[in-house]
């Protein structure tokens, strides 16, 4: 899960300027293989197409059908194991870190419905998954956006 935020705040807003750690080859191949991909450009390709995708369906611009073409030639295999039967999925190389991102955001659907969400501060792209028992939780971060909404609100409240 936690690579899953990774890689959906992988294109963050720094004082109102996009920083996206998958733009630049280099950066974008070093992230790729800190997470197990491969780091090839066609691997960079899928994953920004895919952080994109998932992006629109976590906000509810898009729905699930939307990660479909991303998930075409890949095929579940059942493997029998000493411990019982395992599911083994097979995806071209270049995009099985794309393909497990999309599989990461299925089981976060499954087990925690509804608490991966976008961050409520509008100049803020970033996403956060909800671990609060109240499941309130609306901010990345609260020393950061949950302050700054805080201190609008107070200013207006004040005017």
């Amino acid at each position: 899960m936690n690579e899953l935020l990774d890689l959906l705040n992988s294109r963050p807003l720094v004082d109102g300027e996009e920083r996206d750690a998958l733009g630049d080859p280099a950066a974008g191949t070093r992230w790729a293989r800190e997470r197990g991909g491969e780091g090839s450009l066609a691997e960079l390709a899928l994953l920004r197409e895919v952080r994109d995708a998932l992006g629109d369906v976590v906000r509810g611009t898009s729905s699930p059908d939307a990660l479909a073409p991303l998930l075409e030639g890949v095929h579940q295999v059942p493997e029998l194991t000493p411990d019982g039967l395992r599911w083994r999925v097979e995806a071209p190389p270049h995009a099985r870190l794309a393909v497990d991102m999309v599989l990461a955001w299925a089981a976060t659907e499954e087990q925690l419905p509804g608490r991966l969400r976008p961050c409520a501060n509008d100049g803020c792209r970033l996403f956060l998954l909800d671990r609060s028992r109240a499941n309130r939780a609306r901010w990345c971060s609260m020393a950061v956006c949950g302050n700054r909404e805080k201190a609008r609100r107070h200013y207006r409240r004040t005017r």
